[in-house]
């Protein structure tokens, strides 16, 4: 591997890539600590602790969110587009014929998902606002002073939310410019940045922090390797699909008639259904925790479901199990529907062995995807709830399964296109 890696930095058109790319992350790193006016680093710190939505955003924003920098949101509004906008593909006829256009079709979507990331960051700074202001320092002062719509409070919360809104399009037009011009899917690498990045402060403040468990932090350090491994062995496990392409006559010459296979995933959904399963599971505390000082029934009733779910209980990561199975066959069945494999398979003269063309082809598999996504969505629920098992283990240490399937997913994209460039050149890849 590391041989294949020297070899592929003398490669001047591929090194000037690397070279790219780890420039944007550097511009990345510095504009996420350009902090935004007005929010107190204590109150913040605290905050953090207790709001477990306000983690997962910290998470996709690369610790800008806990500093609270003007790219506090990251690329998160822009995932969201994304993923609205793949269910709308599906949903709306003339996106579902657009998307089949090829690169120009692609572009067009990609340009909407861009008009929609707008709204809805300037939606997220604006709510990130409220949640900030709406919290009280121990001198009774809110978090975020001068914050409201209406009186001398309007101009500086238009320019927080227009500062918010534009430091989130500048991380996506870096995102894009690392995808055109460097190595890997740009928007994934910032998020991975922002992880790695925090790995080496929360390393040091568990080895060197004085109160340290060597014990606890070596079963950990265990647990995380296997978890690894475990994703990693489920992120690129597949069932191959034979094809037969029949033969055809054109002139003088046959076409068709090679075997090939098509492989579909265990795990199709990525890391999409643990993002739908926790936004839903933190709503209903997040809600209650603000109704909860209520007078009366509406206070007592807001009170048990913000105990409900409480992100420490057990109700809580059952529920969140059984959304990330649910939502993982919800996210695979739409883009595999989106795909129209079978209608391509006939279309092109292909078809599976001992299966009829057409709609048996599909029903066939669908049948085949549904079996194997059972293993995919159990894996992914386990590894949703593996924080609930661990948290005994190591207090100062976070094992983020969201983090994990990230870091590994981004690292594997990566090596499989660093090989790509290499086989085109007949070097030998890091992939044997």
């Amino acid at each position: 591997m590391l041989q294949a890696l020297t070899r592929a930095l003398q490669l001047p058109d591929l090194r000037n890539k690397v070279i790219f790319t780890f420039l944007m992350l550097v511009v990345f790193r510095i504009f996420a600590h350009i902090p935004a006016p007005g929010v107190d680093p204590a109150g913040l710190t605290s905050l953090f602790q207790q709001n477990q939505l306000l983690g997962m955003l910290n998470l996709f924003s690369g610790g800008a969110m806990r500093s609270f920098s003007i790219a506090a949101m990251g690329v998160y509004p822009y995932i969201t587009a994304q993923i609205i906008m793949q269910l709308l593909v599906g949903a709306i006829p003339s996106l579902e014929e657009l998307s089949g256009e090829g690169e120009r079709g692609r572009q067009k979507i990609n340009q909407y998902v861009n008009w929609m990331t707008v709204p809805l960051a300037a939606l997220q700074a604006y709510g990130t606002g409220v949640l900030l202001h709406s919290q009280q320092l121990p001198n009774g002062q809110p978090l975020l002073a001068h914050f409201g719509l209406g009186g001398p409070d309007t101009l500086p919360t238009l320019a927080l939310v227009i500062s918010m809104t534009a430091g989130s399009m500048f991380l996506v037009w870096l995102g894009e410019l690392i995808t055109e011009n460097g190595i890997g899917n740009g928007v994934s690498i910032i998020i991975f940045a922002g992880i790695v990045a925090a790995l080496p402060q929360m390393v040091g403040q568990t080895l060197f922090g004085g109160t340290t468990n060597f014990v606890a932090t070596a079963v950990f350090a265990i647990l995380g390797i296997g978890t690894v491994f475990a994703i990693v062995v489920v992120q690129e496990a597949h069932r191959r699909i034979p094809v037969q392409y029949a033969k055809r006559i054109r002139g003088n010459r046959m076409y068709g008639g090679q075997s090939t296979h098509v492989p579909l995933r265990v795990n199709s959904a990525g890391m999409i259904p643990l993002i739908f399963a926790m936004s839903i599971m933190l709503l209903p505390g997040t809600v209650a925790s603000y109704l909860a000082a209520t007078p009366g029934f509406v206070g007592a009733i807001a009170a048990n479901i913000r105990d409900v779910f409480n992100a420490t209980g057990p109700v809580y990561w059952f529920c969140y199990f059984v959304l990330v199975v649910m939502f993982t066959f919800f996210y695979t069945m739409v883009i595999f529907q989106q795909q129209k494999l079978a209608e391509n398979l006939q279309k092109y003269g292909g078809f599976i062995p001992g299966i009829r063309p057409g709609r048996p082809t599909e029903e066939y598999l669908n049948k085949v995807l549904f079996r194997i996504t059972i293993l995919g969505a159990v894996f992914l629920g386990v590894v949703a709830i593996l924080p609930f098992f661990v948290q005994g283990i190591s207090t100062s240490l976070i094992l983020s399964s969201t983090g994990l399937l990230i870091v590994v997913g981004v690292v594997l994209d990566t090596m499989k296109q660093l090989e790509a460039q290499l086989m085109m050149r007949n070097y030998e890849g890091f992939i044997k």
